[in-house]
């Protein structure tokens, strides 16, 4: 066994994971999982820059995972970072920030090295389910990009697209400051259709129609399930490999788009962090799963942070 430190910061989030892993076998057993908001990539589709805010509250996550890694004695140890940092013009101040708290230099991977890292963390415990049907498509819902991955052991195509819930938040869901409580029909429409242009691009390089299974990986798809299972409180083990029908998306998301920011704090499986993005997330999930046809997602809480840690074991 190996023990690894990975992770993954992105446009929303920023989450560590702490595991031994054996590559021998396949196992990867957690030590430390966790998720910490910090809205990274606040304003960066408008201004191409990361805002001193969001800069800080990611250091100070950065400052509680390394207390973390050194508690558990993690040797080796990878840093990734998505969307939000691949746009960004100070995008050297990020990287200076990350070096001197953790010693690593965080990776500003591309959305293809994205997308890989994604498959390996979502399929390689798949690899034996034979009540899954090959091949798969993985969808990496972000807060600034969605990665698509088709493939069966290994990935055959993908691509990154910049739609995610917080780009397509800030995007069309904002007036004077505020995220409109709820959207009106016409911000609805216009979100819709940049996402299915998103879509029309990915399917210029991954066929997304010939998946026989969708997995949905992220905050968006996972809060989806939570509230598709009513759960009363947010429950990884039974998120994990739960899978929910398009019906209940399309239900789920109607809900989050006509909803108040109000009724989607009460919901009790809602992360606060995901309130003001998790409609436009739904939003990204439901037009994939109308587009390729999908008839379930199944929704997988091990993702490209389990990708990025077999990546360093």
């Amino acid at each position: 066994m190996t023990r690894v430190a990975a992770v993954d910061c992105g446009t929303n989030s920023i989450r560590l994971l702490v595991a031994d892993a054996d590559p021998e076998t396949g196992e990867l057993v957690d030590l430390d999982r966790r998720m910490t908001i910090v809205r990274l990539g606040q304003g960066v589709d408008r201004t191409g820059r990361l805002a001193p805010e969001a800069l800080e509250r990611t250091f100070a996550a950065c400052r509680e995972y390394a207390a973390v890694i050194k508690e558990h004695g993690a040797e080796r140890l990878r840093f990734v970072a998505t969307s939000a940092s691949r746009d960004a013009e100070n995008r050297d101040e990020f990287v200076r920030g990350v070096l001197d708290i953790l010693g690593v230099e965080p990776a500003v991977i591309s959305g293809d090295q994205e997308a890989e890292f994604s498959f390996t963390g979502a399929t390689r415990e798949l690899a034996g389910g034979a009540h899954l049907d090959r091949p798969y498509l993985v969808v990496d819902i972000g807060g600034g990009s969605t990665e698509f991955v088709v493939g069966e052991e290994h990935v055959r195509a993908a691509r990154s697209v910049d739609v995610g819930c917080v780009r397509m938040t800030e995007r069309h869901l904002v007036r004077e400051g505020a995220v409109t409580d709820p959207p009106t029909e016409e911000q609805i429409a216009a979100m819709r259709a940049d996402v299915e242009r998103a879509l029309d691009l990915a399917e210029e390089t991954v066929p997304l129609r010939e998946a026989r299974t969708l997995v949905g990986l992220a905050g968006s798809v996972t809060t989806v399930s939570a509230i598709a299972q009513d759960l009363p409180e947010y429950d990884s083990a039974r998120i994990h490999h739960s899978r929910v029908s398009l019906e209940r998306v399309r239900e789920i998301t109607d809900w989050l788009l006509h909803s108040t920011h109000a009724e989607r704090a009460a919901v009790p499986s809602m992360h606060p962090g995901r309130v003001d993005v998790i409609a436009a997330g739904a939003l990204v999930l439901l037009s994939i799963m109308e587009r390729t046809g999908a008839r379930e997602v199944v929704v997988s809480e091990h993702d490209i942070l389990d990708g990025i840690a077999w990546s360093v074991a």
